[in-house]
């Protein structure tokens, strides 16, 4: 794929944690401007580092803002099967970081014409291949994590970390398509979240539905120092060593929040009536 020329502008979060944790390392080839693939160490292993970026110049306007469309979709996807198939007969199979800070799929009729689902769908089944085939895929949310770009770059992860600041945001959709749908104002949905947990952004109370594995608190989210470099580093490093003492590549370990006693009962009751 060739890479696009972009305008100048300040960089977004993923780009800028992408350079800071690989110590701008040389960004791979091959991809359009909106995917920065980066190989660097991590703890001492050699890692794949992969962001979503904005392309203020993009031929494809929805992407411009940072969203994963076709060429992400499919680009994520290749970067991620590349480190599959070169590790294929490794005895130890290099992690894969994708650093979030994703707004959004991108919603254009080009992009449903030409199968965007299929796109994305091709990135998340790429990062679950890697996963179950030993990788310890690592997903860093370090600002917006929304709807299918989540989903395609970064869900699939066996650890999910985030940064504790207010930039950082989850959920199915943004607010003002939420309150398109259900016919509500941004406002009802604010109050509505303050009891439901569900329906916050907030990191925090995505924390709650224990799909986090560690929260870190760094002073500057969006232009990390040295010490908030550390601070992500480490967390990096234990939770690729949780991962490779774990003998489960799959995710049965997003069951432990507070708001998920339900889902795990539902799944200990559904594993009894089909043992019976």
């Amino acid at each position: 794929m060739s890479t696009s020329t972009s305008t100048a502008s300040a960089p977004g979060r993923g780009e800028t944690w992408l350079a800071a944790l690989t110590r701008n390392a040389p960004r791979r080839p091959g991809y359009p401007a909106t995917v920065q693939v980066a190989d660097a160490e991590l703890g001492g292993w050699p890692a794949r580092f992969i962001a979503v970026v904005p392309d203020a110049a993009n031929s494809y306007p929805r992407v411009r803002g940072g969203e994963v469309g076709l060429l992400e979709g499919w680009s994520l996807a290749q970067a991620v099967h590349e480190v599959v198939q070169a590790d294929r007969d490794a005895a130890i199979k290099r992690p894969i970081v994708a650093i979030v800070d994703t707004p959004s799929q991108a919603y254009g009729r080009r992009e449903e014409a030409f199968g965007i689902h299929q796109a994305l769908a091709g990135a998340a089944g790429a990062y679950a291949t890697a996963r179950l085939q030993g990788h310890p895929v690592i997903a860093l949310l370090v600002g917006r994590a929304m709807s299918g770009a989540f989903l395609a770059h970064g869900y699939q992860a066996n650890r999910l970390i985030a940064l504790d600041d207010a930039g950082v945001e989850v959920h199915a959709m943004g607010k003002q398509a939420a309150a398109r749908i259900t016919m509500r104002s941004v406002e009802d949905l604010e109050s509505f979240a303050a009891s439901v947990p569900p329906m916050a952004y907030d990191i925090g109370n995505y924390a709650t539905l224990g799909l986090l594995w560690k929260m870190i608190g760094v002073k500057h989210a969006a232009q990390p120092d040295a010490a908030d470099l550390d601070t992500v580093h480490g967390a990096l490093q234990a939770a690729l060593a949780d991962i490779q003492a774990d003998p489960h590549p799959d995710l049965r370990s997003r069951l432990g929040g507070q708001n998920r006693q339900a889902s795990g009962r539902v799944r200990e009751v559904l594993a009894q009536q089909w043992q019976d």
